[in-house]
């Protein structure tokens, strides 16, 4: 798994991101939401680094859930990203189950294109 932390240019941020949406899409046409869910959450955490990048803040070691977590709580962000960033961050019930209907890939998505205007998502 590549390191998508500091380091990375315009080119290697966007292809990780979509290299993990691309995943994500093909986790789902095999029936496995539980890795597409996991693939999508790693592409909004993608995108939260750049954006973080890109305004000058630091970012540490952080995992993409708690990367997501931080966008949640932010209340700088409009309402429906922090929505999509929680629906991201939800853990699944004992039946493998998300406590809400959404859809993980179209919430990811949705950051990306909010955070980083000049990503251009690439449909799988």
């Amino acid at each position: 798994m590549p390191d998508y932390n500091a380091g990375m240019t315009s080119t290697d941020w966007k292809t990780a991101l979509n290299e993990e949406l691309r995943r994500a899409e093909a986790a789902r046409a095999r029936g496995n939401e539980g890795q597409a869910r996991v693939c999508a959450r790693r592409a909004a955490g993608i995108a939260i680094r750049e954006y973080l990048r890109r305004r000058g803040t630091p970012v540490s070691d952080a995992s993409a859930y708690r990367l997501l977590t931080l966008l949640r709580d932010s209340p700088e962000l409009a309402p429906d990203l922090r929505e999509a960033a929680a629906h991201l961050t939800l853990r699944v019930t004992e039946a493998f189950i998300l406590p809400v209907e959404a859809d993980l890939i179209a919430e990811a998505r949705k950051l990306c294109a909010a955070l980083l205007p000049d990503w251009e998502s690439k449909a799988a």
